[in-house]
């Protein structure tokens, strides 16, 4: 059997693969710069030789740029305020799948405090300021000012593996994009919203929301950049059978 000849050629520069996975991080301001459509398609392509489950490649991927992306941030900001002023609209803006478990125990609710209040820290917003938590919430809903805003969805028909099978894609997806000097944020934040980016962006009935994602050029000289989350050394979350 003939095999691919990319699939055996020796990876060169191995520091460079290295330095796009530890430099890969969720950017959260961006420049505005445009993102040329070729270079777009061209990660997208590269995202696609992810592993899935027999080859059943789940994935589908909505672009939004200029007028699609814009118009998608004006209605789900104005759905995130109004939810806010009658919190009673949450029964219409349900996920479709369980992101996060429904009951939080140690270590995990632990790693995600840090995260928020370490996060909320660097930007100076304190405990009981809600009017800013709000508008930093909504930078999520504004893609991080980001040019480009991807959407991804899955036959509901599948199974729980494809969701394994998309975390694989979209990983290769963010590690690309640093090959090109972009940044990325994957964005669960977005999935409550489904009824509204659904329709928007001319998902069938039969597809459910994964998440979303902003891509583009991060702005070195926010400050929130700098924010960087803290990873569990390896002996903490690995056990050797000899």
């Amino acid at each position: 059997m003939s095999q691919n000849p990319q699939s055996v050629a020796p990876v060169i520069d191995a520091l460079s693969v290295d330095a796009a996975i530890t430099s890969r991080m969720s950017a959260r301001a961006f420049l505005p710069t445009p993102v040329p459509q070729a270079t777009v398609e061209h990660l997208l392509a590269l995202a696609s030789r992810a592993p899935s489950g027999t080859n059943t490649q789940p994935w589908k991927v909505y672009v939004l740029q200029g007028q699609s992306r814009d118009g998608l941030v004006e209605k789900v900001c104005a759905a995130h305020d109004a939810l806010r002023a009658d919190p009673s609209l949450a029964s219409q803006y349900r996920e479709e799948y369980d992101y996060y478990p429904t009951q939080w125990v140690s270590p995990y609710i632990d790693r995600r405090r840090e995260n928020g209040w370490s996060l909320y820290g660097l930007l100076g917003i304190g405990k009981g300021d809600k009017d800013r938590m709000h508008a930093q919430h909504q930078r999520n809903f504004r893609f991080f000012d980001a040019p480009v805003g991807l959407m991804f969805t899955l036959d509901k028909v599948m199974g729980r593996g494809s969701l394994v099978d998309y975390g694989m894609f979209l990983q290769t997806l963010m590690i690309a994009a640093r090959g090109h000097g972009l940044h990325s944020c994957p964005q669960a934040a977005w999935n409550g919203f489904a009824r509204i980016i659904l329709p928007h962006i001319g998902a069938g009935e039969n597809e459910m929301l994964v998440c979303g994602m902003a891509l583009g050029y991060a702005d070195p000289d926010d400050k929130v950049n700098g924010f960087h989350t803290p990873r569990e050394p390896v002996a903490s979350f690995t056990r050797w059978l000899d």
